[in-house]
């Protein structure tokens, strides 16, 4: 299978299955010296586990990483960084039936399609459990951008038709949320909002927004390896991500320029800044130095346990009810990939920039005071 590869200059390659043994990520091009372990992946891990509220899937996994390479005496080598997460929790049984027909939503036809074969437990590759690979990897781009001082932080703009607002939003209250909303009232509705779709035997999807601090002007490319598409190709590889904006995005479509243009001025800083940032921190493909804004949207989660039509492998119409273990909404537990992708695509934008200018690799490779 191709395609399980992200990066130019740091990369990550997951692998695993969602009943396989296990699921991990081999992240490379990791500078060595970086402090490092297992209690640094763990805590990301443990934000997109199973198993957490009534509002996830009751698989019970632990979900605890274990690192096999890369690392040394607490710190990266500069090698190939490895990392499984091993799984426990398995009910493959449950999913036997589906071996003979396609769900509605899944990726079941389209893998059929393509490799005339796939893993039908659980959706195999295509299951939620292959962000595990992603959120390891994401949290070392995490820890190299702490160094840099560069915030990532994503949180539930919505769920449904349930938005939060701004003039409530606490940073600190996406960890007292089970939805992951910073704004508390509009989780408590959204709660029972999923409630009711839960008697229903229905889902919901939302949306997650993304904010990121502290980036310098000048990261990204301006024609194909622009950071906005960097961003977006990285965003929405995630499974159920159906839609990605930055800045305004769809809403930039019905303003007019002299709307939507965010004017230049100086900051008290002395450093040119722009007034506003409908841009979303991004001109031409590259960083303008404001904070980067994108937002991804979710479907709803396409098992659901009412009744629903769909084919077998022969093409017969019939009607089935999936069985399982499933999120009724998979956008809480997705915050943390979305800021996971999002710092491997900052992180790895960073690395290729270091060679645009040559007065910095002179600064880099010939420190001042010497010949």
């Amino acid at each position: 299978m191709a395609g399980s590869i992200y990066g130019d200059i740091f990369s990550v390659s997951t692998w695993g299955e969602s009943h396989g043994k296990g699921l991990g990520v081999v992240v490379d091009g990791c500078p060595a010296g970086i402090s490092l372990c297992e209690d640094d992946i763990q805590r990301f891990l443990d934000r997109r586990k199973p198993g957490e509220t009534k509002y996830a899937t009751p698989r019970k996994e632990g979900d605890e990483v274990e690192i096999l390479s890369g690392v040394f005496e607490g710190r990266t080598t500069g090698t190939p960084i490895s990392m499984v997460v091993y799984n426990k929790s398995q009910k493959s049984g449950d999913y036997s039936e589906i071996a003979s027909y396609y769900r509605p939503g899944h990726a079941d036809f389209s893998f059929d399609e393509k490799y005339g074969f796939r893993d039908y437990r659980g959706g195999g590759r295509s299951s939620g459990r292959e962000t595990i690979g992603r959120v390891a990897g994401g949290a070392v781009a995490m820890k190299i951008l702490g160094e840099l001082g560069i915030d990532v932080y994503a949180y539930v703009k919505s769920i449904g038709d349930i938005e939060i607002d701004s003039g409530r939003m606490q940073r600190e209250n996406r960890e007292r949320s089970p939805l992951r909303m910073p704004d508390l009232d509009a989780s408590q509705r959204a709660e029972d909002f999923l409630c009711e779709q839960m008697r229903n035997h229905d889902s919901a999807g939302g949306v997650i927004e993304c904010v990121i601090q502290g980036v310098p002007a000048g990261v990204g490319e301006p024609v194909f390896g622009k950071l906005d598409a960097a961003l977006a190709h990285a965003v929405m590889s995630i499974g159920a991500v159906k839609g990605v904006e930055i800045g305004e995005g769809f809403q930039a479509a019905s303003m007019r320029g002299s709307e939507n243009n965010d004017a230049f001025c100086t900051g008290k800083s002395g450093k040119i800044e722009t007034a506003t940032n409908h841009a979303g921190g991004i001109l031409g493909g590259i960083s303008d130095g404001s904070p980067i804004i994108l937002r991804a949207a979710f479907k709803p989660t396409p098992s659901i346990f009412s009744e629903q039509r769909t084919v077998n492998q022969s093409g017969d119409e019939i009607n089935i009810h999936i069985k399982g273990r499933h999120d009724p909404v998979i956008v809480p537990r997705a915050v943390a990939v979305v800021e996971a992708m999002a710092a491997l695509a900052i992180v790895d934008k960073l690395f290729v920039g270091m060679t645009a200018r040559m007065d910095k690799i002179v600064q880099f490779y010939r420190p001042a005071g010497t010949k």
